[in-house]
């Protein structure tokens, strides 16, 4: 994985990472639509990655409908007779939310992942939603997914050096619940990894691009890293910083 680390930290790749595509009393992609309006730009045609759901013919059609409104062409990797170039002729990429294991699976059984990093490195412009998020980190290590298929690999595109925990959930001190909390697990990650990871809470998302990584949206973020307590990190933040500070060793 060093050398998806190294790339990760290209300054050509432009991502947009959201913890959720649906936030409550709104509709699909609604609180992040301008973003996406401006993150995409000229770009047209929009390559829409449908794996991590079952019924991909319904992805789809919500996924199409959603970016018709908005000007923007969307075409479902399922349905092109050559996959790799659809990729290689992509404007720009989606990658939607559902369950991370069946999504990462499917990226390594379709043979899609090389081409998928070296288009993103290339400096095409990449949205994903929650497990869309998530496979744009170095592994699945921080989804809450229950496995239902097994990947080959933990190992995901590592489009960033860093890990991504969506719809993070701050513990509830008037809870009744006595499991483990998020931030318990991703402690639990970080006894074992040392990658630093975003807690991204529902309505944030992070624009990266040109070295920069910032948090953008409404209720915030947690960073999390080894050794270290939890950051509370406002909307505007630049993150690069907070999660490699000078003298880490990246």
């Amino acid at each position: 994985m060093e050398g998806n680390h190294a790339a990760a930290r290209s300054d050509a790749k432009r991502l947009l990472l959201i913890s959720n595509s649906t936030q409550h009393g709104g509709g699909y992609l609604d609180h992040v639509e301008s973003e996406i309006r401006e993150f995409l730009g000229a770009a047209r045609r929009v390559l829409f990655v449908p794996f991590a759901l079952f019924d991909q013919d319904a992805y789809v059609e919500l996924a199409r409908a959603r970016f018709e409104r908005i000007g923007y062409s969307l075409h479902s990797l399922d349905r092109e007779r050559d996959i790799l170039q659809a990729v290689e002729s992509a404007d720009g990429v989606f990658v939607g939310g559902g369950n991370t294991f069946r999504l990462l699976n499917s990226l390594y059984s379709s043979g899609v992942m090389p081409a998928l990093r070296a288009q993103v490195a290339r400096g095409i412009p990449y949205i994903g939603s929650s497990a869309g998020s998530i496979v744009a980190c170095p592994s699945l290590k921080t989804t809450k997914d229950m496995p239902v298929v097994q990947p080959p690999s933990f190992e995901a595109l590592g489009l960033v050096d860093f890990q991504i925990s969506p719809h993070y959930l701050d513990p509830d001190p008037l809870s009744k619940h006595m499991g483990e909390t998020q931030e318990q697990r991703i402690q639990q990650f970080l006894e074992e990894n040392e990658l630093p990871v975003v807690g991204l809470r529902e309505g944030s998302f992070l624009r990266v691009e040109g070295g920069s990584t910032v948090l953008k949206g409404k209720p915030g973020a947690r960073v999390f890293r080894r050794g270290h307590s939890p950051l509370e990190v406002q909307p505007g933040s630049e993150l690069r910083e907070l999660l490699f500070p000078e003298g880490s060793g990246r």
